[in-house]
């Protein structure tokens, strides 16, 4: 029998109250609340870290739209917005495989903070939500703590942006997890520093590796259309099989291997997606042991790296993510829920509130949008079912296994946050619950706001 403890009742003061409140500030929740006060409502956006951005600023992905390419119909308003301005800020380098600019992690943190003040969201950072505030179905708002203990705040409309799901499973949202040896693996992001790039880029040239290469290794075995098997890819396997038969690496590590994102002149080599963990993201416990063993795997992969990799003999750890990257747990069960049939055969929807290319990666699939094939992302994907004043937006919108793959993804997560964001400010406005209000009136806004929906 687990032993428990008594918690005496109390007080918590409302410290704030505002119109839509989004929590999470990840490319969801960004998108979400900069959507929100651009249509003209009170927006509050709480974060549990010091910097908003989440998988951008947090753990280090800086491939936001690597999927692109030339005849690629890709997304429109915020998400474009993030890539456009990072670039005009000087916080982004031209993505070796793309036509897309890799977002420089550290630096987005100020082309976030700027877009926040510019659109007029009020910033709560280093605030963790712990529990919503109900009313019978209705949520009210919520709990968060910090350093200034346990507070509440009031909204009349919240957006779960936190990417698991937090806040609908917590108000009792029916939600959807597979178990562990079914999700997605998750990420140790890393960058490292002192990489001759003439060296290193040379060396990619003369052996260049496709999306082909990445099959054979049981991490990154996938199924392509063919179409993208011959085309290039910045993947790295042979340094790591190399330490292998060297004895650099032991054989249950065989599995390292991924791409890399940019290099720098000044020899920084970032986005080192290369030590990959099975682990359920909303276990503290295994977040605790993946964070501590993917360290160690890390710099087991960066000495393969330095006695096998041209240009990196000198290399060392730059930084690691803050946190780990985490690409699946719970979804939402919808009102409407996405499937695959959606992603890979171009789905139409009359509540589209944006589009996203035909972009799937993971579950064992690799499609690139290199044909100029698109779908809609619907909004009923975002509504939970049995919770009123609620949206959920971000990877945990509701679907299939290989919607997932498609709208898990970081620009097709600023697409939905854009879409509730926009959706919860009409429903302030108008005073309507989310399942009765006006699409039209939310894709007037979003086409407003610059997002393309058809």
């Amino acid at each position: 029998m687990t032993a428990s403890i008594h918690e005496p009742a109390r007080s918590i003061d409302v410290i704030h109250e505002t119109d839509v409140l989004v929590v999470g500030s990840g490319p969801g929740g960004l998108a979400a609340a900069l959507a929100s006060a651009r249509a003209g409502v009170k927006t509050t956006l709480v974060e549990r870290y010091g910097c908003f951005g989440g998988n951008i600023t947090q753990v280090g992905v800086e491939g936001f739209a690597w999927y692109r390419h030339p005849q690629t119909i890709d997304s429109e308003g915020i998400g474009r917005e993030f890539e456009d301005r990072a670039v005009a800020m000087g916080a982004a380098l031209p993505e070796p495989q793309s036509t897309s600019h890799a977002l420089d992690a550290e630096a987005f943190k100020v082309v976030a903070d700027t877009l926040v003040e510019e659109a007029g969201v009020i910033p709560m950072l280093h605030r963790w939500v712990v529990a919503p505030i109900m009313e019978g179905s209705a949520i009210r708002g919520v709990i968060v703590e910090s350093k200034a203990g346990r507070e509440a705040i009031l909204a009349a409309r919240v957006v779960d942006a936190s990417g698991d799901a937090d806040i609908a499973f917590r108000a009792g949202a029916p939600t959807i997890k597979h178990q562990v040896d079914e999700m997605m693996s998750v990420s140790v992001m890393f960058s490292m520093s002192g990489v001759d790039k003439a060296v290193f880029i040379a060396a990619v040239k003369a052996d260049p590796q496709t999306y082909g290469d990445w099959a054979g290794d049981g991490e990154w075995d996938v199924t392509t259309d063919g179409k993208e098997d011959a085309m290039f890819s910045p993947f790295l396997r042979k340094p790591f099989k190399s330490a292998v038969a060297a004895g650099l690496l032991p054989d249950n590590l065989a599995t390292i291997a991924g791409t890399w994102g940019t290099v720098s002149d000044q020899g920084d080599l970032t986005y080192l997606n290369l030590v990959h963990l099975t682990l359920d993201g909303t276990n503290p416990d295994a977040l605790t042991l993946g964070e501590m063993r993917g360290r160690k795997q890390a710099m087991l992969a960066i000495g393969a790296l330095r006695a096998f990799m041209p240009g990196c003999e000198g290399a060392k750890l730059r930084n690691f993510g803050m946190t780990l990257g985490i690409r699946d747990t719970r979804k939402i069960d919808a009102v409407y829920n996405m499937t695959g049939a959606d992603v890979r055969g171009e789905g139409r929807f009359e509540d589209s509130i944006g589009i996203f290319p035909e972009f799937i990666d993971g579950y064992g699939l690799l499609i690139l949008p290199t044909t100029g094939r698109y779908f809609h992302v619907p909004y009923r994907a975002m509504v939970p079912q049995g919770i009123d004043n609620l949206l959920v937006t971000g990877r945990a919108i509701g679907g299939d296994k290989v919607s997932h793959a498609a709208v898990r993804n970081m620009m097709c997560c600023a697409v939905a946050g854009q879409g509730a964001g926009t959706a919860a400010a009409i429903a302030v406005k108008t005073g309507r619950n989310f399942r009765d209000i006006d699409v039209v009136a939310v894709q007037a806004e979003l086409r407003r706001q610059g997002a393309r929906l058809a």
